[in-house]
């Protein structure tokens, strides 16, 4: 709950771009593209953008990171571009967060702080981008994956090596933090003070000029205002879906083939154990023992967590091979060690001393032939026509390399093409909100949106079930539309505006009469137009969390009643220039907190999470003063210069 105090202090951007301490790498990879910035050893201010003590953070790392991020941005909102992500400073956000982890590694490295190889490892094979279909660490597809992306080994492994090595420097630094009691206290009568005042509506629909505007004022309004009517690209698509009982048949497994199988993988249906477990990390030996003395003591392995500003985490249903590839052998053979629903004893491994629950184990007796032979024959079988279906896609892909156009291909499958109306980039029809791309084609509008006309391609939209072939047949580019044709809709925003300028100068009348001495209602009375009338208002903090919490759409002048002064007044706009609101606060009771209330202590643990994370905070700004930071501006400009455009 406590959280609603610190929603107040973030940005959009932060929202949006999230990437402090994040691998960057990992990030890459998530967003499945890299753009291909180029060489940016010859451009204007050299190839450096930023040095943190005698490493260097180069322009091609910084540009890749903010590609990155910007299509993580475009998962949330699928319209946002590199201009307006620049603009919102995204750019500066993401180098910030590079030197913040490069500076915490060259301290570490400066003080003896390391990642061994095994741990990166380690860390590499839990990726699930470079796992194979069976859930395990695949050499080929990360071998695979960064030959695609043009990146090295070494920089993965160097990548991962500062993100260990500040995951182990900054969490001790909040680990386990305990705010006083007094302070849970005050915060606590915060949380359920209950606020009392007034709010004036002054809709824009009341205050709309009555005469209209000549051609000469919606003209100068158009080209003052032109980034208002700007029409998104809108691309038409024609295509089609299919199944792959279009594309080929396979012959049932032979009893021969069953069995080789079977010899193949005789380890796979030998006796077995794998556990369920849930894991809690502390720094020492003596943290770890003092949690499971808690929870012996009848205290769950989440509260005991929660209560020092930690969390647990999930493992899932491992073996104790795969459990000691993650963290050690120690770790393992403890947790293997131990019955089910209990706590194993504490163990090492690179990343501090595991607590680990035993949640379920499951123990299978070893299978014979007969025993596995339907599970082969469907996994050969699904094999096979994965293998054909494969050879029948590249056959599609190589025809439209070879210049065969898409209703040819769809002819040959027995397929009909479809055709759909204007879309932009997140699915919506143009012009039409309430209708969305054809379901088929949500995975593939990305590649849509970024390839050239009559350029027909292939994707499989659900693994092994549904294809799809498609191909852009037309593209709007977007741009400001002329006047000529939305003349309407300059006239509508046009008195919108106006109204909405009316109504802020009427709102501020408002204001100024009630700070003088008037009441709310007094001053609106005043201004003789008939408006709504004014709503008295009485909320505790309380509700306004829940509200918050429940992810309901909180009104701009409730969010600002409980920031405002008790006895001042204050007005602030509508969204979308439908009006203004006047604001008055005329009293504040503090909330009642007995000591023993249970909001005490949970305010304690909130703000103690809370404060281990400013400890972080301030731990990396310490360390990257004593590293020494120094940025190149000219090199900064010129990423910035190459991502716009040079716009």
């Amino acid at each position: 709950m406590l959280q609603f105090f610190r929603k107040l202090f973030k940005t959009r951007l932060g929202a949006i771009i999230a990437i402090a301490f994040l691998v960057l790498i990992a990030l890459a990879f998530a967003s499945g593209d890299v753009a291909n910035t180029g060489n940016f050893g010859g451009i204007a201010g050299g190839n450096r953008v930023a040095t943190v003590g005698d490493d260097r953070i180069d322009t091609s790392t910084l540009s890749q990171a903010a590609t990155s991020a910007l299509e993580r941005a475009r998962q949330d909102n699928p319209r946002m571009s590199m201009e307006g992500f620049l603009a919102a400073g995204g750019l500066e956000q993401v180098l910030e967060d590079m030197i913040d982890r490069m500076a915490v590694a060259v301290f570490g490295r400066q003080n003896g702080i390391v990642a061994s190889e095994r741990l990166i490892d380690s860390e590499v094979a839990q990726l699930p981008v470079f796992q194979g279909p069976d859930g395990n660490f695949s050499q080929e597809i990360f071998d695979q994956a960064i030959r695609q992306r043009g990146i090295s080994e070494k920089l993965v492994r160097e990548d991962l090596r500062q993100g260990l090595i500040a995951r182990q420097m900054i969490v001790p630094a909040a680990f386990g933090v305990v705010m006083p009691r007094e302070l849970a206290l005050r915060y606590a009568s915060l949380l359920r003070e209950t606020r009392q005042g007034a709010i004036a509506v002054l809709p824009s629909a009341l205050f709309v000029p009555e005469q209209e505007p000549d051609e000469k004022a919606l003209q100068a309004f158009y080209n003052e205002n032109s980034e208002r009517f700007i029409r998104p690209e809108r691309r038409v698509i024609r295509y089609a879906s299919f199944g792959p009982t279009a594309l080929s048949e396979v012959p049932e497994p032979t009893d021969a083939e069953i069995a080789f199988r079977f010899n193949q993988n005789k380890e796979r249906f030998a006796a077995s154990e794998s556990r369920a477990l849930t894991q809690l990390v502390v720094p020492t030996e003596a943290a770890a023992r003092a949690v499971i003395a808690e929870v012996t003591g009848g205290t769950s392995l989440e509260a005991a967590a929660l209560e020092k500003g930690l969390a647990t985490a999930e493992l899932g249903t491992l073996s104790r091979d795969d459990l000691a590839r993650q963290t050690s052998q120690a770790v393992a053979n403890a947790a293997f060690s131990a019955r089910s629903g209990a706590l194993a004893a504490p163990a090492r491994s690179g990343l501090g001393w595991h607590v680990i629950r035993v949640d379920s184990i499951d123990a299978r007796p070893a299978r014979t032939l007969d025993d596995a032979r339907e599970v082969l024959a469907e996994e050969i079988s699904a094999e096979k026509r994965r293998v054909a279906v494969t050879e029948r896609l590249s056959e599609i892909e190589d025809g439209f390399d070879e210049g065969q156009n898409l209703s040819e291909v769809a002819q040959g499958l027995g397929i009909e093409l479809q055709r759909t109306k204007p879309l932009l980039a997140d699915g919506q029809v143009y012009l039409e909100a309430e209708e969305q791309a054809p379901e088929v084609l949500e995975r593939v509008l990305e590649t849509a949106f970024a390839m050239d006309a009559q350029e027909p391609q292939i994707a499989e939209v659900v693994p092994g079930e549904t294809f799809v072939i498609f191909e852009v047949v037309d593209i709007a580019q977007s741009a400001v539309a002329p006047f000529a044709e939305i003349k309407d809709d300059v006239t509508s925003a046009y008195m919108l505006d106006r109204a909405s300028s009316a109504a802020r100068d009427a709102a501020v009348k408002v204001r100024d009469a009630v700070r003088e001495g008037k009441t709310l209602q007094q001053a609106m009375a005043a201004l003789e137009t008939r408006l709504p009338p004014v709503q008295p208002v009485r909320m505790n903090r309380e509700e306004l969390t829940r509200m918050q919490q429940q992810r309901q759409q909180v009104a701009p002048p409730l969010a600002l009643l409980f920031n405002m002064a008790e006895g001042t007044v204050k007005s602030i706009p509508a969204p979308d220039d439908r009006g203004w609101f006047v604001v008055s606060l005329d009293d504040i009771e503090p909330g009642k907190v007995e000591d023993g209330d249970p909001i005490v202590e949970t305010a304690r643990r909130e703000l103690g999470s809370v404060a281990g994370n400013e400890y972080g905070a301030a731990l990396r700004q310490a360390i990257r003063s004593q590293v020494g930071v120094e940025k190149n501006e000219t090199g900064i400009d010129a990423v910035r210069e190459q991502l716009s455009g040079g716009r």
